[in-house]
């Protein structure tokens, strides 16, 4: 059996204090008492979801790399989530995947939050991504690309999707909805990680990291509480699942267009 053990970490996020942040999650980290594969973070974890790109974002060598490559050698686990990184005089809201062995896998954020002018403070990425890790083959998403299916679109390529956030107290039904809704659409878990608390902007957040499953069962609903949560998935049993059900085999085929520019 192919079991993937995950590690959501819900958690209040310190406004534009990127040290105070990480060494909040270092302290989270003492919790994983058994060994996993995967330990997720939310979106903007150092930083929380913030306009301020040029005063907070880093470089690819710069500190929350570096910590995120060390704690994944240390845990003997891969690390993600999403920071502020300059890159090419241009800003991005860029999922990172730091492996044990110090590799560093990148998704920048496709879908920008217009209602916050995210898409005035940061660069579209550009590329659909797709990672790797005991089997399974993950499709990483940042918090507004929730609300896009087509390109959220399972192509027979992935078998668990990963959605970081800063999602919104006030939005929390799309939220749970969304999630279930991209589970059982493209038969697939579903990984989503949001933060707690109150930001800078007083935006509150409620939480409600959650994993689903392929036919839309809860496996794990972490509700408000910070913490550290824990789900095992099984590859067996979606590749199981996919066979007696195969929904995927009429599935409409189309291309999308990632070129070019967004407002």
């Amino acid at each position: 059996m192919s079991t993937l053990n995950v590690a959501l970490i819900q958690s209040e996020l310190h406004w534009h204090d990127a040290q105070r942040n990480r060494d909040r999650f270092d302290r989270m980290f003492e919790e994983l008492s058994e060994p996993c594969d995967l330990i997720v973070l939310p979106e903007m974890f150092s930083t929380g979801f913030t306009m301020s790109s040029k005063t907070q974002a880093e470089a690819m060598s710069g500190p929350t790399l570096s910590w995120m490559k060390a704690n994944a050698a240390r845990l003997s686990a891969v690390v993600c989530g999403s920071i502020i990184v300059e890159e090419g005089g241009a800003f991005y809201n860029r999922f990172i995947w730091a492996q044990s062995d110090g590799r560093l896998s990148t998704y920048d954020k496709r879908h920008l939050f217009r209602m916050a002018d995210e898409h005035r403070h940061y660069s579209a990425g550009g590329e659909r991504t797709l990672l790797a890790l005991q089997g399974f083959r993950v499709f990483p998403q940042v918090c507004y690309d929730l609300r896009f299916p087509v390109f959220s679109r399972n192509r027979g390529d992935y078998d668990l999707a990963i959605y970081v956030a800063n999602w919104p107290a006030a939005r929390a039904l799309a939220w749970n909805a969304l999630l279930r809704a991209r589970a059982i659409e493209n038969q697939c878990y579903v990984v989503g990680v949001n933060r707690i608390g109150t930001d800078g902007n007083a935006v509150d957040y409620v939480g409600d990291s959650a994993v689903f499953a392929f036919d839309g069962t809860s496996l794990l609903a972490a509700g408000s509480a910070g913490g550290v949560f824990r789900v095992a998935l099984d590859l067996d049993a979606l590749r199981a699942y996919r066979e007696e059900f195969p929904a995927w085999r009429d599935a409409d085929e189309f291309d999308i267009s990632l070129g070019g520019e967004r407002e």
